[in-house]
Parts: structure tokens; C-alpha cells; sequence
């Protein structure tokens, strides 16, 4: 049992005589297999309160830096902002740096000032391009650890990835709309194919739907960056060029507009999945104009960031990998409040 704690120490967390403490750590024998699960125990109790007297007190400060329409953006400054204040012992703060559209020139500037100023920790939602990569590789020289959120960077040096499993994700909207829709074609709209995390859905999208409802066809618009106008734009051109298109995948956003060009020319939509309980995507949930929205808590990723990058300030264990956060199916029925 690795330790650097003091024998007497972890008798006296465990309960035990330092005799038998000492017999369980170093193997001699005779020590029974619950007497060293409680060594076992003591010994993990005292690292967990060494950590917590290292936080004692101590102010990070992480930079949140996104390329996010401004409705998704509202809810992740929510989400910090509430588990920034209740994660004690240590003071946590964020600085925001949103955006709905940002060349990667303009984001790499952002990052270079983020390095020379310093910061604990960069949250990132960036697309995947070799520049980007290289400027998580330069943050980490610095010493300033990344962890990707929503969209990963699996070929960078980021310490983890917080959000969901974007595959399984869009599996999960093709057997929703696959087991509702008899015929017609379906409507996939990104904000962009510049991030991973929105091919990667759109990939398992098509994984599913064309192994067991071959029949159904996809139609995808994109590079509207989930911005009302621009959505509508690539909706309304895409309807008007596929009569059958009667479904919607929303990876995108952008849902008020895609359904208002539905509604601009007479056509009804069988069956609507959308992605975050956004303020839009909660009143048409309500509306019962969307059907599903698929939806993992914003505030279990920001818990799952401050983790990450408190570990790696108190460079304890190995790197954990991705976090991944439990994907809910939401209907207008059982919307968390």
C-alpha cells in the first residue's frame, strides 16, 4: 500500500493498533482481508483531507473560452457561476469569453493573451483544426492545464473532455425519430462542421438510422452557427429543395427559425429533436412544438472542469480521461424544473 503517512497516523484514522496497521502495510501476515480494506480506507481518508487542507483558502481562476451561440452560452455562465459557489474548501472563479462566431486567428490571439497574463485553467469549445491544437499545446508548456467541453480535441494535450458521448447522442435522436416516422426525410442542421462534437453526432446519427431505417434520408444544412437568421437561411433553401423532409435533428440550434420556415410554407413536422434545455428550447418543449430534447446538466460538467483541474494543480493520479456526462431524453412531460 503506497503511502506517506506516518504509521500511527493512519492507526488512528483506521481504528487500529500501529502493530497491525504496520503488519497489513508491509505484508506479513495474519491480518484479516477486512482488517486491510480499513487500512486501505484510513489511508485514502487522510490523503483526501491532505488535499482539502492544500485548497483551504486558496482563490483559482479559470478562463471559459467558447464558440457558442449566445443562448448556450447564457446557460454554461449559469452553470459555473452556481457550482463556482458551492465548491469549497478552495475559492473558485470564472472569466468568460464567449462568442458566437470566432476565426481561429482571432482565437489563437485570445489564448496567446490568456498565457501571458496566466490563469489555472482554460475551458475550451473550439473547433478541431491543427492551429487551435497547437495553442492548447503552447498553454500547456506554460503550465496552464485545458479541458474541452461539449466539442472535444482528442488529438491535443488537453487533460479531459466534460460533456456527453456526442456519438451515442445522435444514435440516441435517429432511434427516436426512426421509431416515429414511417416515411419522409429528416432534417440534420449543425451550426458548423468545423466541430468534432457535431459530426461526431451526425456520424451516429447515421450510423443508426441507416442500419434499421434505411428508407428514411437525411438532408443536412449547416453553417448557420445556430444563429436565428442564418439557420433560417439554409432551412428555408433545404425545404424548398426536399419536398419529403417532414422530421428534424437540431445539433445546431438555431429551433425557433427552423420551425417558423415549416410553418412559412405549410409543412408539418413529425417528429422534432433538439439538443440543451435552453430558454428557447424550453418553451417549445412546452408548445409541444419540439418533441425531444436530448440533455445532460450543465452544472455536472462544470463539477466535472473545477475536479479536473483541481487534480492536476494537486498532481495526484493519473489523468482521468473523458468525463462524460449522463445523456437524458426530455420531453414536454418531464422537464426538469
Amino acid at each position: 500500500m503506497a503511502h506517506d503517512f506516518l504509521i500511527k497516523d493512519i492507526a488512528f484514522q483506521a481504528g487500529l493498533s500501529a502493530a497491525t496497521v504496520d503488519r497489513a502495510i508491509n505484508g506479513r501476515g495474519g491480518v484479516r482481508r477486512q482488517t486491510l480494506n480499513r487500512v486501505q480506507a484510513a489511508i485514502e481518508e487522510l490523503r483526501q483531507q491532505e488535499q482539502a487542507q492544500a485548497l483551504a483558502g486558496r482563490t483559482y481562476v479559470f478562463d471559459v473560452i467558447m464558440e457558442t451561440p449566445d443562448r448556450f452560452s447564457t446557460a454554461v455562465r449559469q452553470a459555473f457561476e452556481q457550482e463556482a459557489a458551492i465548491s469549497p474548501p478552495a475559492v473558485l472563479r470564472a472569466r468568460f469569453h464567449f462568442s458566437e462566431r470566432i476565426e481561429d486567428a482571432a482565437l489563437v490571439k485570445l489564448l496567446a493573451r490568456v498565457r501571458s497574463r496566466g490563469s489555472h485553467g482554460v475551458v475550451l469549445k473550439a473547433a478541431d483544426t491543427p492551429v487551435v491544437n497547437q495553442a492548447v499545446a503552447d498553454l500547456a508548456q506554460a503550465g496552464i492545464p485545458v479541458v474541452t467541453i461539449a466539442t472535444d480535441l482528442p488529438g491535443s494535450v488537453r487533460i479531459a473532455y466534460a460533456g456527453a458521448d456526442n456519438g451515442a447522442a445522435g444514435e440516441t435522436a435517429a432511434y427516436l425519430i426512426g421509431s416515429t416516422l414511417a416515411r419522409g426525410a429528416v432534417l440534420v442542421t449543425l451550426s458548423s462542421s468545423r466541430f468534432r462534437g457535431e459530426e461526431e453526432r451526425i456520424a451516429g446519427f447515421r450510423r443508426l438510422l441507416g442500419a434499421r431505417w434505411p428508407h428514411l434520408a437525411i438532408v443536412e444544412a449547416s453553417e448557420g452557427y445556430g444563429r436565428d437568421r442564418a439557420t433560417g437561411e439554409i432551412v428555408r433553401a433545404a425545404l424548398r429543395r426536399h419536398a419529403d423532409v417532414n422530421a428534424v435533428y437540431s445539433i445546431g440550434g438555431g429551433n425557433r427559425s427552423i420551425l417558423a420556415e415549416f410553418d412559412a410554407l405549410g409543412r408539418k413536422v413529425a417528429c422534432f429533436v433538439a439538443h440543451d434545455l435552453d430558454e428557447d428550447n424550453r418553451d417549445l418543449l412546452a408548445q409541444e412544438r419540439v418533441n425531444f430534447v436530448l440533455w445532460h446538466d450543465l452544472r455536472r460538467d462544470a463539477a466535472s472542469v473545477f475536479r479536473a483541474f483541481l487534480d492536476w494543480h494537486k498532481k495526484i493520479g493519473p489523468d482521468r480521461g473523458p468525463i462524460l456526462s449522463k445523456l437524458d431524453v426530455v420531453t414536454p412531460f418531464n422537464a426538469p424544473v
